[in-house]
């Protein structure tokens, strides 16, 4: 992505109005908010991650189970109650 921001010097304008100018253009052009976006973007999780993640979940959700029925843990942290 390339964007171009130009601005001439009018008459007798002072360097100081030029870059207030400049500065107004680029804030308008959201150059900024784009690139900021960008710095603190993640990244998605890709489709092997997720199906990872799930079977971990699965895993663990009859791990509980069968020590729930062994009598190992009790009910206390079921998310039911």
């Amino acid at each position: 992505m390339t964007t171009t921001i130009e601005v001439t010097k009018t008459g007798d304008e002072s360097n100081a109005n030029l870059l207030r100018r400049f500065s107004r253009h680029v804030r308008g052009s959201k150059i900024i908010r784009l690139v900021k976006d960008r710095e603190y973007s993640t990244r998605k999780k890709s489709d092997l991650k997720k199906k990872i993640s799930t079977l971990k979940g699965i895993i663990k959700a009859r791990e509980i189970e069968r020590l729930k029925k062994l009598g190992k843990i009790s009910d206390v942290f079921s998310k039911k109650s």
